[in-house]
């Protein structure tokens, strides 16, 4: 069994031990080898990662860390030094730069959401489905359903008002963004217009409106 690379793994990321002795170019090799082989078992996930075993430059990092994402599905968010608090440190690294890329990446659920089921997420989500009554979806950053929305959505669950929820058919019990908060009227109409529509923040107001070239223009997202 080749063991010139090992992988680790703890809640925040994973450590990658390396073989201190063996050409780096053969070890580049078995490192593709290795996250190939385990990528089923890996996931697909945000993780922080650090290097034990060898002493790296940053080139070599770089390198390593393209053959990890050509390998597996994994998004390698930092990289850690360890010392003694390694684990406080991965969660922390890695807390910290989702918070940064909330607005501006995006993970993906596929699938309909019925009664009672609850999702949440650290970074903007694009949902491919329905998010039904009894239903609800919470981020730190944007909400994106490509489907109907009839259950509850929490956008800019940070704070971030700036943040927006786009549905196909926009029929929701509540959306919250931010601390503002807006709920369908009791007796709304059955007639549920099927026109992509966007809920913004302005004036201290959720809005929602019909997805236009001018309205996305108008509004700060």
């Amino acid at each position: 069994m080749d063991n010139s690379v090992m992988i680790k793994g703890n809640q925040s990321g994973i450590i990658v031990v390396l073989d201190a002795n063996l050409d780096f170019e053969e070890l580049k090799s078995n490192i593709a080898e290795k996250f190939k082989a385990s990528a089923k078992f890996l996931g697909n996930a945000n993780v922080a990662v650090t290097f034990e075993g060898r002493e790296l430059t940053t080139e070599d990092e770089r390198e390593i860390l393209d053959i990890i994402s050509e390998n597996s599905d994994l998004n390698v968010i930092c990289v850690v030094d360890l010392d003694a608090e390694k684990e406080k440190i991965f969660k922390r690294c890695l807390n910290d730069r989702l918070m940064e890329l909330s607005n501006n990446t995006g993970q993906f659920y596929k699938g309909n959401l019925r009664s009672g089921q609850v999702l949440e997420f650290e970074t903007s989500i694009i949902i491919i489905g329905d998010v039904n009554a009894g239903a609800k979806v919470v981020s730190k950053g944007n909400v994106v359903i490509l489907g109907a929305l009839k259950g509850n959505v929490f956008a800019g669950a940070s704070g971030n008002q700036n943040s927006f929820v786009v549905a196909l058919s926009m029929d929701p019990v509540q959306i919250r963004i931010g601390d503002i908060i807006a709920r369908s009227p009791d007796d709304k109409s059955k007639d549920v217009s099927k026109e992509a529509k966007i809920a913004y923040v302005e004036d201290g107001n959720i809005y929602i409106e019909s997805i236009s070239k001018d309205v996305l223009n108008d509004i700060s997202l």
